[in-house]
Formats: structure tokens, sequence, C-alpha cells
């Protein structure tokens, strides 16, 4: 199966530059990518290209793009593998561990270090698709350094978003990407934790093969993406 995709994307590539973008778009991406960057980005595609459907597949594992038949993917830049192609989506962002104002009220003080949040037994963890281990925070301890804590609380999720959706109804605190909590952040509705110990994640990509660079479709979506 992987093969012949090959072969169809060699031969639209044959075609490419007398033939129109147009046709399904697969794009495979993990969720917490849905509203923040892929909405907006189906949009501008839609407008711009209305011949080229884009097809979503969710997906919180690092997925082999070509061999189960997607055309690209999204994921933060430094999990792209070197042999892909990667194209900009988001610069570089910042993590956060947030929780509501109303959990912090009932848990009492905030932690006041790495350690604590750690030992603190109401962090949501979330289970890694690929691997099943719990997700160990990436966090920067007090003496500056990168540091994976392992976290332990009552809940555990399989990702991101459900993580940051049992924050809001005050069970603990999340680890979340800066620019998906900005609003809330700003609005009063959830609580930085520890700002001091966030880290700098390199972006977002949108990433695919090298041999699809001249297919028609992969040409538009990459387009829309560069002009913003």
């Amino acid at each position: 199966g992987a093969a012949l995709a090959g072969l169809d994307e060699a031969w639209d590539g044959a075609r490419s530059r007398r033939t129109r973008a147009s046709g399904l778009l697969r794009i495979n991406a993990p969720r917490l990518a849905m509203d923040w960057l892929l909405v907006p980005l189906a949009a501008r595609l839609a407008a711009r290209y209305p011949d080229v459907t884009m097809e979503v597949r969710l997906d919180e594992g690092l997925a082999d793009v070509v061999g189960e038949g997607f055309d690209a993917g999204v994921r933060v830049a430094g999990m792209v593998a070197a042999e892909m192609v990667a194209v900009r989506l988001a610069p570089a962002f910042r993590t956060a561990v947030v929780a509501t104002p109303a959990m912090l009220a009932a848990y009492g003080a905030p932690p006041a270090s790495v350690a604590a949040l750690a030992e603190s037994g109401m962090c949501i963890g979330y289970r890694m698709t690929t691997s099943r281990g719990i997700y160990r925070w990436e966090l920067r301890d007090e003496a500056g350094r990168e540091v994976a804590v392992e976290v332990r609380g009552r809940l555990i999720v399989g990702d991101m978003m459900a993580a940051l959706e049992a924050a809001r109804g005050g069970l603990g605190f999340a680890y979340a990407y800066e620019p998906m909590v900005r609003a809330e952040l700003a609005s009063g509705r959830l609580v930085e934790i520890l700002p001091g110990s966030a880290i700098e994640e390199p972006g977002m990509a949108l990433y695919y093969p090298r041999s699809a660079a001249a297919v028609p479709k992969m040409r538009a979506i990459v387009d829309v993406v560069r002009r913003g």
C-alpha cells in the first residue's frame, strides 16, 4: 500500500506543473492542534484552493505518515524526523502549568517549587499513545536545569486537551502549551503555577515526505501555511 501511494505521488508530481490543486489532503495531527492551528488553516485553504479537501485524523502517537497513508503530519517541530520537509505552523512557545482559581483556593497555597508540585498528588497525568508511559512533565527547576518530572495525581487521561478539560473542572494541575490557554489566563479562568518553571518548545510544524513536495495539493497547503 505504501509503495502504491508513493507511485501515485510520483505520478502526481510528474503532472504537477499542468495540474490544478485538487483532491483529498490527509493530515495526521494531535488533538491539541485542531482548534489552535488546523481549523484556521482549513478555512484559509478552502478560500484559496476550493478544490482541495482536508481530512484530519487526530492521533496522539508518532504516526508513520507515509506508511499509514497520510499526506502530511503536524507535530512539535523538534519531533519531526530529519528526512521530512518541515514548514513552521506556529512559532516557539512556552509551556504552562495551570489550574482554576477555585481549585487553588481549595488546595491552599500553590506549590512553591517543582519538587513540591511533583509531590502534591494533584497533577493530571496523560498516557502517551506510542510508549504507553505516563508523560513526564518537562520543566525548569529552581537551579535553571531542564528536568523531566514524574508527577502523581488522581486522574490519568489520553492527551493534553483532556488534561486541560479536567483542570477546567477543578480536578488538579494540568501541563499545557501556553498558546492553548492564553485567553483563559488573561481572563482569570485559569491561573499559571510556577511560571519560572516553563520551558520553551520550538514551535509546531507541518511535515511531509520530500517525494510529495511537487504534488499540487501539497504545494497548495504549503503556500497557505507560508502566506499565513
